[in-house]
C-alpha cells in the first residue's frame, strides 16, 4: 500500500476534485458540479490524494433493474499513471462492488483512453461493446470480467 488518501467527497471541494479528475480523463462528456452532486447520491464515488495532491477518483454504479451487474470505473491523473494507485483505486472498488452483491463486474472507458484499456484488460476485462453516446464522436467500450 501507498500513502494514498482515498475518501468519499464530503463537501464541494472534493465533489469538485472528483469532477476535475473526471471531467480531464473524460473531456467528451464533461460534468458540471451540480450533476457530480446528483451521481454522488446514485453512486459511490471517491477521491484520492497523496498529502495534498490529487492523485485520481473512482465511481462504483450499483446494479439497476433487477440485474446484479456492478460498475468499477477507478481513474488516475495521467502524471501519477504507474505508480500503483490506479490499483487501489480498482481493488477498493472491486470490495465495494462485492459488497453490493455483484455478480457480473463491468467498467466503462472512453476509446481514446488507451491507458485505461490497458489496465482494464491486464485486470482481466474483455470487451463486450463499442457504442456512441448521442453527440459524441469518440466510442465508450464496455469490458467485463469474465
Amino acid at each position: 500500500m501507498s500513502d494514498l488518501r482515498i475518501e468519499r467527497p464530503n463537501g464541494d471541494a472534493a465533489l469538485e476534485d472528483w469532477r476535475h479528475v473526471h471531467n480531464v480523463i473524460i473531456p467528451t462528456h464533461v460534468l458540471s458540479l451540480d450533476e457530480v452532486r446528483e451521481r454522488a447520491r446514485r453512486h459511490h464515488l471517491e477521491v484520492a490524494y497523496l498529502g495534498d495532491v490529487l492523485v485520481g477518483c473512482s465511481t462504483v454504479r450499483p446494479p439497476e433493474d433487477d440485474t446484479s451487474t456492478v460498475t468499477v470505473i477507478a481513474r488516475v491523473l495521467a502524471a501519477h499513471r504507474g505508480r500503483g494507485f490506479g490499483e487501489e483505486l480498482y481493488a477498493r472498488g472491486l470490495d465495494r462492488a462485492r459488497e453490493l452483491g455483484a455478480e457480473v463486474i463491468e467498467t466503462v472507458i472512453l476509446s481514446s483512453n488507451e491507458d485505461g484499456l490497458r489496465f482494464a484488460e491486464k485486470h482481466g476485462f474483455v470487451e463486450t461493446e463499442r457504442y456512441l453516446l448521442p453527440g459524441d464522436t469518440v466510442p465508450w467500450v464496455t469490458l467485463r470480467l469474465p
